[in-house]
């Protein structure tokens, strides 16, 4: 094939075109996918050495001329010129193209969903800061200074402000505080939200992850009223019937206080390695208020007494869709969020 021969009859057919669309023929002729340069150019590895040396300084120079040409000649049109009104016209009876909307986080899901099961059983959803002060975070809840309980929270502190000392809250308790300063009893409300612990990260710990701790109090309110509605709450969510347990323990703002298990879902009970063969699952604590946290907000323990409970809702999560690891929900993978 002749180079030269190539070149003329490109130059005439740059010269030619009459507006932007033509231009863009004549380079898919000469320099497209199956142009004729384009071939002339496959060919160089199949021809001698110093033929090849010869040719493909031809044909890359006269690449570099054609390329240079055909820029100049677009100087020469204008935008309109490369108008095509059938490649403009829309069909407006065809329908429309889905717009792509973000995707709910499955804490967020289960956050709502646990939000409007405790909404149907008569509570109140309430919330409160996530920097909180050491008073709300420890002393209002029966943990001052020195107190071992302390050692119980790896704690991020912020900063002293007017001799007040600031944290990233570990729990959701603190809401409760809040609350029965402002408001006084009978009351029932849960608290959502985020909480931050400085530990290690792994499979089943972050150093931020969510709450959702509740309060009811009253003039007859027993740990009987506890089950019967944390029973509930787990039948309604997991949409079966579940069994509980409580196991004593020990929270400094509760007393008595005791962990809540529930038949394990995956193994009915059974055993297997999800519940490490015990057939339960610990999925809350919970607790009397303790009467010092009434004396804190100036609540008389005589007169009052009722039950405080936390749920961890990255728990809950796992448990529902079957989530082996917590980093998951917080990685931003969306082929993960996406499933749910």
């Amino acid at each position: 094939m002749d180079i030269k021969d190539i070149k003329n009859r490109a130059e005439k057919d740059i010269k030619s075109a009459q507006n932007i669309n033509d231009l863009d023929k004549v380079f898919q002729k000469y320099l497209g996918k199956k142009g004729q340069l384009t071939q002339v150019l496959h060919l160089l590895k199949d021809l001698p050495e110093e033929e090849k040396k010869k040719t493909g300084k031809i044909a890359n120079q006269f690449k570099k001329e054609f390329l240079i040409k055909t820029e100049n000649q677009k100087k020469n049109f204008s935008d309109t010129d490369s108008y095509n009104p059938k490649s403009e016209w829309i069909d407006v009876t065809l329908p429309g193209k889905k717009i792509s909307t973000g995707h709910l986080n499955p804490i967020t899901q289960v956050k709502r969903e646990v939000e409007d099961i405790f909404e149907r059983l008569g509570f109140s959803v309430v919330e409160g800061p996530e920097v909180e002060s050491e008073k709300y975070n420890f002393d209002a809840l029966n943990i001052p200074k020195n107190h071992p309980a302390r050692d119980m929270w790896d704690t991020f502190w912020i900063k002293y402000q007017e001799k007040e000392k600031l944290l990233l809250r570990t729990h959701t308790s603190p809401v409760q505080i809040r609350y029965m300063e402002k408001h006084n009893p009978p009351l029932r409300i849960v608290a959502p939200g985020r909480v931050f612990r400085y530990e290690a990260t792994d499979a089943s710990h972050e150093i931020n992850f969510y709450h959702i701790e509740g309060l009811m109090i009253d003039k007859n309110i027993s740990i009987a009223n506890f089950k019967a509605i944390i029973e509930r709450f787990f039948q309604m969510f997991f949409k079966k019937s579940v069994k509980i347990r409580l196991r004593p323990s020990y929270f400094p703002f509760t007393e008595p206080s005791f962990e809540v298990d529930i038949g394990c879902l995956v193994c009915g009970g059974k055993g297997c390695s999800v519940c490490s063969q015990r057939g339960w699952l610990e999925m809350a604590g919970a607790g009397m208020v303790h009467p010092k946290v009434f004396k804190a907000v100036k609540l008389n323990p005589k007169n009052w007494q009722g039950f405080a409970f936390g749920l961890g809702l990255d728990r809950l999560t796992m448990m529902k869709y079957k989530i082996d690891d917590v980093r998951l929900l917080y990685g931003g993978d969306l082929k993960f969020l996406q499933q749910f």
